[in-house]
């Protein structure tokens, strides 16, 4: 069954034309425990991708300056939003005072064992964790999640099973991915955390969503 917005955009358009994304995907039932993610860029991509919130197609970002790519599937999760809450969240773990959402959906790594050739898919996966990283005086948070029935890391329940080369491989990139020659790095991971905030995260980037498109699921009815 699907949710109050992708059900009508699907009653509506049937089979003719693509969902976008961010708003007609549902990120699924047994969310957050398990839900589907949207995958942009994949471990061989050496161009950043990410997601046109207009159109919902794929448009390119910028080439990689330096050789750093990202050790996972790297995308967001649909029908999500840091906002105010989840800007709110990060203040009160931080204890630093102003700290807002980015207005992006909140983004997430799926860990597998698989190679996967390219983008623009979706995937189920199962988060297990994540990095509190700050931009500037904005809540970036990265979920990190497996994917669902991965042989080499689908067993895991908490990102404190995960090899810690992994973890640092992840670190890494978030860290450096932004790095342009002259210009000072704001990025900054303050605490890596386990399943349950995570799941956390989700909730309230779930609820800045509705907030934040509260009129699109009456627009569809």
């Amino acid at each position: 069954m699907a949710d109050r917005i992708s059900d009508p955009i699907g009653r509506l358009m049937g089979l003719r034309y693509k969902s976008h994304p961010w708003h007609g995907v549902f990120i699924g039932e047994k969310s957050p425990e398990e839900l589907t993610a949207f995958i942009e860029v994949v471990s061989t991509d050496t161009v950043k991708y990410e997601i046109d919130k207009d159109s919902g197609y794929l448009r390119i970002d910028r080439p990689q300056k330096f050789s750093n790519v990202v050790p996972a599937l790297y995308g967001f999760i649909p029908q999500t939003y840091c906002g105010k809450k989840v800007g709110d969240f990060c203040s009160n773990k931080t204890k630093r005072k102003g700290i807002m959402g980015d207005g992006d959906p909140i983004d997430i790594c799926v860990l597998t064992e698989k190679a996967i050739a390219h983008g623009d898919l979706l995937v189920n996966a199962r988060p297990i964790g994540g990095f509190r990283m700050i931009d500037g005086n904005q809540a970036d948070d990265k979920i990190i999640a497996v994917l669902r029935n991965d042989t080499m890391y689908g067993h895991f329940k908490d990102i404190s099973e995960v090899p810690e080369i992994v973890i640092q491989r992840l670190e890494h990139y978030f860290l450096t991915y932004k790095d342009m020659p002259g210009v000072e790095s704001n990025t900054e991971i303050t605490a890596t955390y386990g399943v349950e905030e995570a799941y956390e995260v989700i909730q309230a980037s779930v609820e800045d969503y509705n907030d934040k498109f509260s009129n699109l699921g009456s627009l569809l009815a």
